[in-house]
Protein backbone atom coordinates (compact mmCIF):
# COMPACT_ATOMS: atom_id res chain seq x y z
CA UNK A 1 0.00 0.00 0.00
CA UNK A 2 1.23 3.04 -0.97
CA UNK A 3 -0.10 6.98 -1.33
CA UNK A 4 0.81 10.15 -3.31
CA UNK A 5 -0.49 13.56 -2.90
CA UNK A 6 -0.31 16.32 -5.93
CA UNK A 7 -0.68 19.39 -4.51
CA UNK A 8 -1.26 21.01 -7.83
CA UNK A 9 -4.61 18.96 -8.26
CA UNK A 10 -5.22 18.56 -4.89
CA UNK A 11 -5.32 14.60 -5.24
CA UNK A 12 -4.39 12.06 -3.02
CA UNK A 13 -4.10 9.00 -4.19
CA UNK A 14 -3.94 5.51 -2.11
CA UNK A 15 -2.94 2.30 -3.84
CA UNK A 16 -4.70 -0.53 -1.87
CA UNK A 17 -3.26 -3.19 -3.70
CA UNK A 18 -1.20 -3.44 -6.88
CA UNK A 19 -3.55 -5.54 -8.54
CA UNK A 20 -4.30 -4.33 -11.51
CA UNK A 21 -7.52 -2.28 -11.99
CA UNK A 22 -10.05 -2.85 -14.89
CA UNK A 23 -12.13 0.22 -14.18
CA UNK A 24 -13.29 2.86 -12.10
CA UNK A 25 -16.14 4.55 -10.66
CA UNK A 26 -16.70 8.24 -9.14
CA UNK A 27 -18.47 8.76 -5.95
CA UNK A 28 -18.58 12.44 -5.58
CA UNK A 29 -14.79 13.46 -4.70
CA UNK A 30 -13.69 10.06 -4.91
CA UNK A 31 -12.73 8.07 -7.29
CA UNK A 32 -12.34 4.35 -6.89
CA UNK A 33 -10.35 1.96 -9.29
CA UNK A 34 -11.78 -1.92 -8.94
CA UNK A 35 -10.07 -4.94 -10.19
CA UNK A 36 -11.58 -7.76 -12.74
CA UNK A 37 -12.60 -9.34 -9.78
CA UNK A 38 -14.67 -5.92 -8.53
CA UNK A 39 -12.36 -5.28 -5.41
CA UNK A 40 -11.04 -1.88 -4.85
CA UNK A 41 -7.41 -1.43 -5.32
CA UNK A 42 -6.76 2.66 -6.12
CA UNK A 43 -8.48 5.51 -4.53
CA UNK A 44 -8.34 8.84 -5.77
CA UNK A 45 -9.35 11.45 -3.10
CA UNK A 46 -10.15 15.17 -5.58
CA UNK A 47 -10.32 18.14 -3.10
CA UNK A 48 -7.98 16.26 -0.55
CA UNK A 49 -6.94 19.46 1.87
CA UNK A 50 -11.09 19.79 2.31
CA UNK A 51 -11.58 16.07 2.77
CA UNK A 52 -8.99 15.64 5.46
CA UNK A 53 -9.59 18.90 7.30
CA UNK A 54 -13.19 17.83 7.67
CA UNK A 55 -12.21 14.39 8.72
CA UNK A 56 -9.89 15.88 11.20
CA UNK A 57 -12.24 18.13 12.49
CA UNK A 58 -15.05 15.33 13.22
CA UNK A 59 -12.60 13.66 15.01
CA UNK A 60 -12.75 12.93 19.07
CA UNK A 61 -10.93 15.54 20.80
CA UNK A 62 -8.89 12.89 22.72
CA UNK A 63 -7.45 10.95 19.72
CA UNK A 64 -6.60 14.40 17.99
CA UNK A 65 -4.62 14.72 21.06
CA UNK A 66 -2.80 11.28 20.94
CA UNK A 67 -2.67 12.45 16.82
CA UNK A 68 -0.82 16.21 17.94
CA UNK A 69 -3.27 17.87 15.79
Amino acid sequence: MGYHYDPEADVLAVELSDTPFDYAEEYGDFIVHFSKKGKPVYLEILNAKKFLQEATDSLPQNIKKSLAL
